[in-house]
């Protein structure tokens, strides 16, 4: 009798199993609207292909906006989403707190091993991988070689940040719509603020001493921002406080730019002569440095983590494994060319001679990712890791708020002082509330 009840529902489970499959599932994949997200949304009939019984639904929202959602999703296991891409900085936060589920038993070949470490590394926690990247970066130096031709110059391979000014002073043509450099205005921790913490390492600058005493009333912060702000104000484009990422790439392609200071996975991007203009005049060069030890470049990787609060783990595990495969750099490679696959991810691909002879750029982003040191990342001691960001939960709002100001600062509403001022008020006070402080 026990023999015969257990077979019957043995029997109606694997028909449930049947018929769950039979229906299919459909996972909710949240995603940032750059450039390599959008064209992985376009090729992902492969994906289905092989996973017939799964079906995609993408959520694609601008950095900010993401990272808002995503945070208050996964804080509350509100499963929403059962794919988000995620940075680096919330990678080993949320891990802690067991908002993300451990890549353990991936497919195989996945080859885990493969990954960068400089990138692996700022998602391992506990020794367990907890989101896969889907393109790693750094930042540099992208300039139009033609107009530093044109003024007499030529871009040292490590320019100063002396260099860069001067550079800008002879390429900017405002009455012909030509800006000699475009940078990071918009406000965010992850927008104005990336680039200005990396610029402010450089400087000698640094968020908190060691005793976690906000630093924004130092000499080096203020050199940070006045020659961010000059630079800006003499030789940007009009409108700069608005500009991220995306309108600056934009900026470039449309010869707008003589120089422009950021993300090493724009390359593929101001190169590719189907949305730039200006793809074959493009030369790159290290972020700058101030003759301290310390270049102006940070150290991320836009990621795909699974959120706790998922039901669906099995096949948004699937996707990421998909989309942070080397299969899938092979196909973007023959939908789109070499140069036009998602970097700064597994060591292989700078041994491929494929890649290195179809993307000029390749080098000089793996030196920039190499360079990059999390766990040191000012000139002086300091009590945090992360180049870009400090890595605190607190940061998120803090890195946001004293964005605001500088990107005010930018817009003319507030002075240089006023801002590093406020900065400083907002940063001790929020330390203090957080328990840092006594």
């Amino acid at each position: 009798m026990t023999f015969t009840i257990r077979a019957g529902l043995m029997a109606c489970a694997a028909s449930a199993l049947v018929a769950s499959a039979a229906s299919g599932e459909t996972i909710t994949i949240a995603t940032v609207n750059n450039g390599d997200m959008i064209r992985m949304q376009g090729l992902t009939d492969d994906f289905t292909k092989s996973h017939p019984d799964i079906e995609l639904e993408w959520v694609t929202l601008e950095e900010n906006v993401l990272r808002q959602r995503v945070t208050q999703d996964v804080a509350t296991k509100g499963g929403q989403f059962d794919v988000m891409t995620i940075g680096t900085y919330e990678v080993p936060i949320w891990s802690k707190q067991g908002w993300l589920l451990p890549l353990t038993d991936m497919p195989d070949g996945y080859d885990a091993d493969d990954l960068l470490p400089a990138i692996a590394g700022g998602l391992t926690t506990d020794g367990e991988l907890y989101a896969a990247p889907f393109y790693g970066e750094s930042s540099m130096v992208m300039y139009r070689k033609d107009l530093m031709e044109k003024a007499g110059l030529e871009m040292p391979d490590a320019p100063t940040w002396d260099e860069i000014k001067e550079a800008a002073a002879a390429m900017t043509d405002k009455d012909g719509e030509i800006y000699g450099i475009c940078l990071r205005g918009k406000a965010g921790w992850g927008e104005n603020m990336a680039f200005l913490t990396a610029m402010a390492n450089s400087y000698g600058a640094k968020w908190f001493d060691m005793d976690w005493n906000a630093q924004f009333d130092s000499p080096e912060w203020k050199a940070t921002l006045t020659d961010y702000l000059d630079l800006m104000n003499n030789y940007g484009p009009p409108g700069a406080s608005s500009n991220g990422f995306n309108e600056n790439l934009a900026l470039f392609q449309q010869g707008k730019c003589g120089m422009w200071i950021d993300a090493t996975v724009a390359a593929s991007f101001v190169t590719n002569p189907t949305d730039s203009t200006v793809a074959d005049k493009v030369g790159f060069a290290l972020a700058p440095d101030k003759g301290l030890g310390k270049r102006g470049n940070w150290l991320w990787a836009w990621n795909l983590g699974i959120p706790a609060g998922t039901e669906k783990e099995d096949a948004a595990k699937a996707f990421v494994a998909w989309a942070t495969s080397k299969q899938y750099t092979e196909l973007v490679a023959a939908n789109e060319g070499w140069a036009n696959v998602p970097p700064g991810t597994r060591t292989s691909l700078y041994e491929n001679q494929e890649y290195l002879d179809a993307a000029p750029f390749a080098k000089m982003t793996l030196e920039s990712i190499q360079a990059a040191d999390p766990q040191n990342p000012t000139v002086d001691e300091v009590p945090y890791v992360g180049v870009q960001f400090v890595a605190i939960p607190e940061f998120q709002g803090i890195g946001t708020a004293v964005g605001q100001q500088f990107s005010a600062a930018l817009a003319g509403q507030v002075t240089a002082d006023e801002a590093l001022a406020n900065a400083q008020a907002l940063t001790s006070r929020e330390m203090k509330r957080s328990g840092y402080q006594d």
